[in-house]
């Protein structure tokens, strides 16, 4: 089959670029810079994606697009209207793409969003499904529903398939920010007040994202389908120290602090944002997937983690 894959030399793009190459895909990779790590695929530069960018010579011929690129989430958004930024790229530019796309005769798209569409916590044990309202609080998150409603349409009129699916953190060798933070402090044996956090969050190890995207390919009951995607196995952010610990070979050095005084104490420092993230839960329900397309994750959240660790820098 043949795919073009947007934003291939990124974080998934690169793991999915291999991946598809390795079945026997032939792989177009749309990309911003020539990049020496894609290989066995044909890369086309794209300097930048927005309502005006000419992508006939990039989907001639092409079955399936798996669109990657996007203007990402930023902890310090400096833009003076962050909401117009986001839009430029993730909104403008992904429907132009799936216009010229649908006009080629492209027969599925696949969108990879995210779960800041459904919203930024759930209630314990309470995850979010795929039927639950969107709910995006950010510049980020509201863009990339406005993507999603948009792509919808874009079916409806062309005929054109589309694949939508939410993924949380991303993780795997070679991730960034972070999460790559929090694993080099555990590695050195800094001492964390966050060894009694009792919150539950998903993640989602950037081969078990590979592999429902490879799934999405070409199942039938994909089509015109949105999908969350995770592990499967949600973890306090204690449990989550103690295995990256375990996985990086290390005594992880984790103080009990009470949860609520933790939390208390982040909103007295104006860190709010951080204490949500720390402690509060974010959870996905993946059961669509596995029921409609048969998938389970293929990788152990612990397989996941020391395999981040070996590519840890």
């Amino acid at each position: 089959m043949k795919l073009l894959i947007t934003g291939a030399n990124g974080f998934v793009g690169k793991s999915l670029c291999s991946e598809l190459s390795n079945q026997g895909h032939t792989v177009r990779a749309a990309v911003r810079s020539l990049d020496k790590q894609l290989v066995d695929v044909d890369r086309i530069v794209i300097a930048s994606i927005d309502k005006s960018t000419d992508w006939s010579p990039t989907i001639q011929n092409i079955e399936v697009v798996i669109h990657l690129a996007a203007r990402v989430h930023v902890m310090n958004e400096i833009a003076v209207d962050a909401l117009a930024e986001f839009r430029k790229v993730n909104v403008d530019g992904t429907l132009n793409l799936a216009t010229q796309a649908a006009k080629a005769g492209v027969k599925r798209f696949i969108f990879v969003s995210s779960v800041k569409v459904n919203g930024e916590h759930t209630l314990a044990n309470y995850p979010f499904t795929e039927n639950d309202d969107a709910n995006p609080q950010d510049p980020y998150g509201i863009s990339k529903h406005e993507a999603e409603q948009g792509l919808l349409l874009i079916a409806q009129q062309t005929g054109m398939e589309v694949v939508i699916m939410r993924p949380p953190l991303v993780y795997g060798a070679g991730v960034k920010a972070n999460f790559a933070s929090m694993m080099r402090v555990v590695k050195r044996g800094i001492p964390l007040p966050l060894g009694a956090i009792h919150n539950k969050r998903s993640f989602v190890y950037v081969g078990n994202l590979v592999s429902l995207i490879v799934r999405c390919i070409d199942h039938p009951a994909a089509a015109n389908q949105v999908f969350l995607v995770s592990d499967g196995s949600d973890l306090s952010t204690t449990e989550l120290l103690q295995k990256c610990a375990v996985a990086l070979g290390v005594k992880a050095r984790l103080l009990p602090v009470p949860q609520k005084l933790l939390t208390f104490s982040l909103g007295l420092l104006g860190k709010k944002a951080v204490a949500q993230r720390l402690c509060g839960n974010l959870q996905v329900d993946i059961c669509k997937a596995k029921i409609l397309l048969d998938w389970v994750p293929p990788v152990s959240v612990e397989d996941g983690l020391k395999a981040t660790a070996l590519g840890l820098i």
